[in-house]
């Protein structure tokens, strides 16, 4: 009933039409003023602007075309060893001597290379297709190095041919020497097995090491040249390193991907 009279008495009582209406303050139209810009602005850099992005992943420092693994033809005892580690070796070089049933048999070379690693030793017994050697294929001590970056599938997209690449060596300190610098020169699009990776770089425990969290894209880099510093090569400081550099080098690369516009995040 209470209600009911003050609402009564509402409906009787004149409309206070000679009170000032009470517009927003002055402050209130600079904080929209000011929304309304940025707002503005955001959009227009969302659709024009562009952000870089990088992607880290493990690399080894090689030869352009890699290694092979040297495989025992036959399964017997090795009685020599007719090469060394780090020795370069034309096609055809004999590496090893086995025994078998039906005599000796050597093991050489399928292409000229540097011998990286020696698997077998004097009195081993070896089986048919066992891995003996890895061979680097380098013909000549000047051939360059290049980086093999192996970066993660849903990455592999967005790297572009020519994109700045830093690498951090292993064996350089880089709070001394700095990072290599490089530019991509290829990407392979399909997606690296154990295998592959094993029978490119020589190695199947990088193979396993590298597929651990699913098959990688390999990205291969050209490090850039310097005629300044003691390795060849180009480093974020002035002289690098004051020693070269070697091949199976274990080191991590930096890949600056493909700029994006921000609106792109926002569209299917």
């Amino acid at each position: 009933m209470q209600f009911r009279q003050q609402a009564l008495a509402k409906l009787q009582s004149p409309e206070e039409l000679d009170l000032p209406v009470r517009f927003a303050r002055p402050q209130g139209w600079l904080v929209l003023s000011v929304t309304i810009v940025v707002m503005a602005a955001a959009s227009v850099w969302a659709v024009t602007g562009s952000v870089s992005s990088t992607v880290s992943a493990p690399a080894v420092l090689t030869h352009g075309e890699g290694s092979y693994i040297l495989q025992s033809p036959a399964a017997g005892q090795v009685t020599a060893v007719l090469a060394k580690e780090g020795e370069r070796l034309p096609a055809g070089s004999p590496v090893l001597k086995v025994r078998t049933e039906r005599g000796d048999t050597v093991v050489r070379t399928v292409a000229a290379g540097r011998i990286s690693a020696l698997a077998a030793t004097i009195g081993q017994i070896v089986s048919t297709g066992a891995n003996v050697a890895a061979v680097e294929k380098v013909a000549h001590a000047d051939d360059p190095l290049y980086a093999t970056v192996y970066v993660p599938a849903e990455n592999g997209a967005s790297v572009p041919e020519g994109a700045a690449v830093d690498l951090t060596v292993q064996t350089v300190p880089s709070q001394e020497y700095g990072v290599l610098r490089g530019h991509v020169k290829s990407v392979d699009r399909a997606a690296q097995s154990a295998q592959a990776i094993a029978a490119f770089l020589g190695d199947s425990r990088l193979g396993e090491q590298f597929t651990e969290d699913g098959r990688p894209v390999a990205v291969l880099v050209r490090l850039d040249r310097s005629a300044t510093t003691k390795s060849g090569y180009a480093w974020s400081t002035a002289d690098g390193p004051p020693y070269p550099l070697t091949s199976m080098t274990m080191g991590t690369g930096s890949i600056r991907l493909a700029d994006q516009r921000p609106v792109d995040w926002l569209l299917p």
